[in-house]
């Protein structure tokens, strides 16, 4: 019995070394074209070449000195903040239906709620361009915001979903005993509580928005978002801007993660 018990230990260990070796070659394997990137974008090189010739800020200069890369980053950042918005607002609402309403079919409006997350986006982008193209709304940024809307609202969904059913009702029935409205009794005492989900999910929501393509292939036209003028450059030409700019979208996501974990974390979802 001695044995066996000290073998078990030296399983679990092999185990462990096994399992984060594993994880540390997938680590890599994912971090990789980033290092990569990174080099790339200060080369001084007229062109992608790795690893680069010297040092130069060459291609951050033609990024901020082009009109055109200037003004898919604005229209990028507007739609992704009007997704943001419209996905956060309406993303809420249905989880808060979905956990706690009761009405027939909640079940088909879960898997409804679920479905831009499982079927691929290029079948969201036909479905929303035949519908825009009937309503004119094909090149327009708004049409491409809602468009990244139908595909972000799950987002919402799942993390809001998740603080509602961990948080304790018997809270919000406290306070209507003490005279508040259900209504009042949510906004005071039940958004307060869930706020690190909602603003999770609404970060979330800015993300998949600013970096999605498919969609906005099909339905910005002529306003082109900023994954799509860098998907037209590298169809075209390999643009070596195209570098710069990739380094400058990793930072910027790697900033509205940082701060969606900081303020996240402001409020925990199972305070009382």
């Amino acid at each position: 019995m001695t044995e066996t018990g000290s073998a078990r230990p030296r399983r679990r260990n092999w185990g462990r070394l096994i399992l984060g070796a594993y994880c540390g070659i997938v680590l890599m394997f994912l971090m990789l074209p980033i290092v990569v990137v990174f080099p790339l974008s200060f080369s001084s090189a007229s062109y992608l070449q790795f690893p680069p010739p010297g040092f130069s800020l060459q291609w951050y200069e033609e990024y901020f000195n082009t009109p055109s890369w200037i003004k898919a980053t604005i229209v990028s950042l507007q739609v992704g903040v009007g997704t943001t918005i419209l996905a956060t607002i309406l993303g809420t609402m249905v989880a808060f239906s979905l956990v706690r309403g009761r009405y027939p079919g909640k079940a088909w409006v879960d898997r409804l709620v679920a479905a831009p997350i499982v079927v691929p986006n290029i079948i969201i982008a036909v479905a929303i361009y035949g519908l825009f193209a009937d309503l004119h709304l094909i090149g327009s940024w708004y049409g491409v915001m809602i468009g990244h809307t139908v595909y972000a609202i799950p987002f919402v969904v799942l993390v809001v979903s998740a603080a509602l059913r961990n948080f304790d009702v018997s809270q919000e029935h406290a306070a209507m005993g003490l005279g508040a409205s259900r209504l009042r009794a949510v906004f005071m005492v039940t958004f307060p509580q869930i706020k690190p989900a909602i603003i999770s999910g609404a970060f979330l929501a800015f993300i998949t928005s600013f970096d999605e393509l498919i969609i906005a292939l099909f339905l910005s036209g002529s306003n082109m978002t900023l994954p799509k003028k860098m998907f037209e450059n590298i169809i075209s030409e390999i643009d070596p801007t195209i570098s710069a700019v990739s380094v400058l979208q990793i930072v910027l996501v790697g900033a509205v993660l940082f701060l969606s974990q900081r303020l996240g974390a402001g409020v925990s979802p199972l305070k009382s």
